[in-house]
């Protein structure tokens, strides 16, 4: 009588739903009990859930590194098709040479150029098949004074951060709304709940994004397409590590809550099986958008002054 007690890895793995039979004397499991065991049956060898993914075609824009790179390896550890978009050919070639054969597509390009934001999509599509998920990742970052920061230099941000993003979750959303399922998924910023001083033009980039981001949800919605944007707070990265080093040394930075891009990564890959809405990372972040006022004090208060350019 009761609850068969057989060990986890014992049950069988393959695609699809089984029908539960563990039953107690006088009834069915509880229903959370049933969908944990439903979840068993569906999750891989590697204990992630797969099957989902194993069928999407994935493009990571900003793919050579950090957060990209990270993203890019967690879909194919789940055995997505994985489109890989960046400037740097060898880092991209890398990921791809440690994945299995045909399950990668290498673009190189430049995409803070305004005629490169979407001319490689026919050829990845052809390559691997109509987009299921878009991850807008690629982004870069200015530490710097406003009145100090060349606008030249803004202006390449901003397009890059801000315009190809928005230009390329247009070019998809077409072919996404046509076939009535698809996923964007916005790399957004902590500086876009909790602007940081020194940050001026990446405030504003990061701002717009996840304010179309969030905006945007709603009116696809009804189409089956999902949107989710993710919020990240300081995670290691080359980018984060020159951000921190261009403020002055501070206690308060120095020990601020820091995120690897790898737990990241899996969060935004079981985010997409799920369909989360929204990802802040670390958690602890959280707390800025229950508490918007105390998170601008503290942000004030706490962020060291950027270094000068004369220093």
């Amino acid at each position: 009588m009761g609850i068969e007690n057989k060990p986890r890895s014992h049950l069988p793995f393959r695609a699809g739903y089984q029908r539960t039979t563990c039953r107690t004397a006088h009834a069915k499991l509880p229903c959370f009990l049933a969908c944990n065991a439903v979840r068993a049956t569906l999750t891989s060898v590697n204990g992630q859930l797969g099957s989902i993914l194993m069928t999407m075609h994935v493009v990571v824009t900003g793919a050579s590194s950090g957060i990209g790179e990270a993203i890019a390896r967690e879909f194919l550890t789940r055995g997505a098709r994985v489109t890989l978009v960046a400037r740097r050919r060898n880092l991209l070639e890398r990921i791809a040479n440690d994945a299995s054969s045909g399950r990668t597509h290498v673009i190189v390009a430049d995409l803070a150029n305004p005629s490169a934001a979407c001319s490689w999509v026919q050829d990845a599509e052809k390559a691997l098949g109509p987009i299921d998920v878009l991850v807008n990742n690629a982004g870069v970052q200015i530490v710097m004074n406003a009145d100090e920061t060349a606008w030249e230099d803004a202006e390449q941000m901003l397009q890059l951060d801000l315009h190809t993003p928005l230009r390329l979750t247009q070019h998809v959303l077409k072919t996404m709304i046509a076939r009535k399922s698809g996923t964007i998924v916005d790399i957004a910023s902590m500086a876009a709940i909790a602007p940081t001083p020194g940050m001026f033009f990446y405030n504003a980039a990061k701002g717009g994004l996840a304010a179309a981001s969030e905006g945007l949800r709603a009116e696809v919605r009804k189409h089956g397409v999902h949107v989710m944007t993710v919020y990240p707070g300081p995670v290691k990265s080359e980018m984060e590590a020159r951000g921190r080093a261009a403020f002055e040394d501070r206690v308060a930075a120095r020990y601020a809550p820091t995120g690897s891009a790898e737990t990241l990564a899996r969060m935004i890959a079981n985010g997409v099986e799920r369909k989360r809405t929204r990802i802040v990372y670390p958690r602890i972040y959280m707390l800025a958008r229950h508490w918007p006022n105390a998170t601008r004090w503290v942000v004030d208060a706490l962020t060291p002054p950027v270094k000068s350019r004369e220093k």
